[in-house]
Formats: structure tokens, sequence, C-alpha cells
């Protein structure tokens, strides 16, 4: 009974986690995209391997020490000569020879001829044991390298941060566009049964003979562009649905439920006050990237400099020796040999040929070439958030015109449906009527989107209005 019930709860979840929808409001959307959107946790990690990069960096002048041991067997010690000349007489040389070396056996004679007697010094075995301390002492390349790599940190937030406001403009566009999908979707199918509804009475009534075929048949052509409608609607609503839960960084075919809808949107998108506010170029993502390049482009300069100057780097070093002709290294009665040395090493660059100068001169027009584009950019910006701006003005005029065309089509309409049952308006001025009804409704569903889509564009061009 454990099992089945077991299995049953397994089995429950399963269903019940694949028929569970997810409820988003668009700002619980924008949320949950900025934890969740595999581009923006693309770019924490970009940070976190510059942040890497950067201690990398750090490392470099910090002291370190280093261990070694080294264990050395002459399996066949190797012969060193000597000249015979070096000694008085012959004899004098063999005792000397015997008594403190190890002659090699296989040829312990004095070469005559060569005047030459092969030796073996030292020990067969040797163990030693080191440790290294090394500091930098003085670079420049280094301090002005600690400045360059915080600035590349510096870059990738920037980049971060353009990737967070990017994404919250496409959520919300996102969101809009299956809001538009949806609201379609509705509309169409209260459309669809308004001409079935009127198609069923006329149908009726041409049965009886009280009016023309034609005007059933033109019902029947409106009838079927609504379905047509339809059938792309719910298309574009699917396809909507999976690029918002791409953004979100959901599966694709997680169903979500929208709780914001149109009209609640409009009451929180629509603010005066964005056009008339001054907005403060230097705080774009835009800018502070391309500014972050322009200051790198300086250090550069200073690091291209800092090569003319010295590097000084200290170092300590100290080991034990141990020499036997046996392993007996591990003895009490091993003796050891201590031994400690400290230094300083001075490399001065003295000649280069013109190279490093070239290399300072290309650093200077690489960052007067930096310098253009941000002026560049700064115009360009301008140019954008005005463009922005009067956009978003003409976005809140339109969706009011619309809005009030909508109204009079919907009049319009309702009259023909009274004239046409009536029998004094034609199916001809019927359906005139309604196509323009439909067109009315399409065209003020996209004032709507166009509004929360150009707040969206403003905010994204500059961090300083980018709030709700």
């Amino acid at each position: 009974m454990k099992k089945i019930y077991f299995i049953f709860m397994i089995s429950y979840n399963l269903v019940y986690s694949q028929v569970e929808k997810l409820d988003f409001s668009l700002e619980d959307a924008i949320n949950y995209a900025q934890l969740n959107n595999a581009s923006l946790k693309s770019a924490d990690l970009q940070i976190k391997a510059a942040e890497a990069i950067k201690w990398e960096t750090i490392s470099t002048g910090l002291p370190k020490i280093n261990a070694s041991i080294n264990y050395s067997n002459w399996i066949k010690q190797q012969v060193s000569l000597i000249p015979a000349a070096a000694f008085d007489n012959t004899q004098s040389i063999i005792d000397v020879v015997n008594n403190y070396f190890d002659v090699d056996q296989t040829n312990n004679n004095i070469n005559q001829a060569e005047g030459l007697i092969p030796l073996r010094f030292g020990t067969k075995q040797s163990l030693d044991g080191n440790i290294s301390l090394t500091q930098l002492v003085f670079d420049g390349t280094y301090f002005v390298g600690l400045k360059s790599v915080q600035i590349y940190v510096d870059i990738e937030e920037g980049i971060r941060n353009k990737t967070s406001v990017e994404l919250k403009k496409s959520t919300i566009e996102s969101y809009g566009n299956v809001l538009l999908a949806k609201e379609s979707v509705n509309i169409i199918n209260k459309n669809i049964k308004i001409v079935e509804n009127t198609l069923n009475e006329v149908i009726k009534i041409y049965e009886n003979g009280l009016t023309e075929e034609e005007n059933v048949e033109q019902l029947q052509i409106t009838l079927s562009g609504l379905q047509s409608n339809l059938k792309n609607s719910l298309l574009q609503e699917k396809l909507a649905s999976q690029l918002l839960n791409l953004i979100l960084g959901l599966e694709i075919n997680q169903e979500i439920n929208l709780t914001d809808n149109f009209e609640s949107l409009i009451d929180k998108n629509i603010n005066l006050s964005l056009i008339s506010e001054n907005s403060n170029i230097k705080k774009s993502a835009d800018y502070i990237i391309k500014n972050n390049e322009k200051t790198s482009k300086e250090l550069l300069i200073f690091y291209e400099k800092t090569k003319l100057l010295p590097t000084i780097n200290a170092f300590i070093n100290a080991g034990y020796s141990g020499y036997s002709d046996s392993f007996n290294f591990t003895d009490k009665n091993q003796k050891w040999y201590g031994s400690t040395i400290f230094g300083l090493k001075m490399d001065i660059p003295i000649l280069s040929s013109g190279e490093q100068l070239s290399k300072i001169t290309r650093a200077k027009i690489e960052l007067e070439k930096s310098t253009l584009q941000l002026s560049e950019l700064e115009k360009k910006l301008s140019i954008e958030i005005n463009l922005a701006k009067g956009n978003y003005q003409f976005a809140i005029e339109d969706y009011l015109n619309k809005k009030r065309n909508l109204e009079l089509a919907e009049r319009i309409e309702r009259k023909n449906q009274v004239k046409f049952s009536e029998g004094i308006a034609s199916s001809f001025d019927l359906r005139e009527a309604q196509t323009q009804l439909y067109k009315s409704q399409q065209s003020y569903l996209m004032s709507m989107l166009s509004i929360i889509n150009s707040k969206a564009k403003l905010q994204s061009l500059t961090t300083e209005n980018n709030q709700n």
C-alpha cells in the first residue's frame, strides 16, 4: 500500500506541475526575468570572471613562496679529468688521488700520453630541500594594470546594467504582445458570436423568402474572415506566450496567466511629466560603457609609458642539502648543510629602437578615437531621447484619438445592425460598418501597446528615468 500511495503521489505531482499556471503581473514578470533570464545570468557570470581576472592581476604583485625537494642517485657517476701537469711528480699524483678521490677503477693509471687523470667527485646520492620567497618591489605596469583591470570590471558591470535595462524593455514589450494577442482573440470571438447570431436570423428570414440570398452570402464572407483572423490570432498568442516564457527563463510551453490587462497598464503608463523631465545622458548605460572604454584608453597610454621604467624584484632562498653513498637520509646522524641567499634583481630597459614610443603613439591615437566616439554617442543619445519623448507623446495622443474612433465605429455598427434588421440598410452597408469596427478595434489595441512600448523605450535610454 505504501508503494501504491508513493506512486500515486508522484503521478499526481507530475500531472499537477504540468497543468499549474503561474500568475504574473507586469511588475512580477519584470522582477522574475531579472532573476532568471539566461542573458542576464550570463552577464553576471561575466562579471564574476572579470573579478577573477582582477584578483589574478593583484596576485602577481603579492609575495610568492615555493618549495622544492630534489633527490639524486648516480647510477654511474660522471668522470672528470684533471691534468697530471698540475703536480710535480707522478708518485705524488697517485698518492693524492688514491687517498682523497675515487679513481676510475676501469682505468686508474695515469695516461702518460694524454697527461690526464680520470676521477669521480662527490657522493653517489644527494637530497636537497629548498624554499624561496619572491616579492615584486617596483613595476610601473603593475600599478597601472590594477587600475585597468578595475575599469574592465566596471565595463562588464556597465554591460550587465545595459542588459538589465534592455531585458526590462523586452519583458514589457513581450508582456504587451501577449495581452494584445489575447485581447484580439477575445474581441474576435465576440464579433464571431454577433455575426453568427445575425447570420442565423438572416438565414431564417431568407428561408421564408423575405430577404435576398446576397445578404446571407455577405454575412458568410464576414464570418469566414473573422474565423481566419481568429486562427491567426490564436497562433500569435501562442508564439507571443512562448517568447515571453523564453525571456522570463521558463520552459517555452509553461502556461502562464497575466493578471494585468491593457486598461490597467494604460493608467500606469500615461505620465506626461516624463516628456518635460530633463534626461541626464551621462547616466545612460551606453554612455557609462563608452566612458569607461575611454578611461581604459587613457590608462593604456600610462601602461605603455611605464614600460620605460625599471622593474625591481627581491628574493630569498634557503635550503638544506645532504650527501651519502647510500640512502641514509632518514638517519638522525645524517649531516645536513644549510644555505641562505638574499638578492635584488633590477631590469632596466635601455634601447627599444623606437618600438615603445610607437606603442605610446598608437595608444594616444586610440584615446583620440574613443574621445570622438564618446562625443558622437552623447549627441546621438540626445537625439534618441528627444525622439523617444516625441513618440511617447504621440502614442498618448494617438491612443485618445483611437479610443474616440472606436466609440464612433461601435455606434455606427450598432445603427447599421438595427437598420439592416429593419430592412433599411443593405448587407453592403452592414459589412462596411463591421469592417470599420474591426479595424478600429485593432487600431485601438495597437495604440495601447504603442503607449506601453514607447514609454519602455524612453526609460531604456537613460537609467535616470528607468522607473515605473
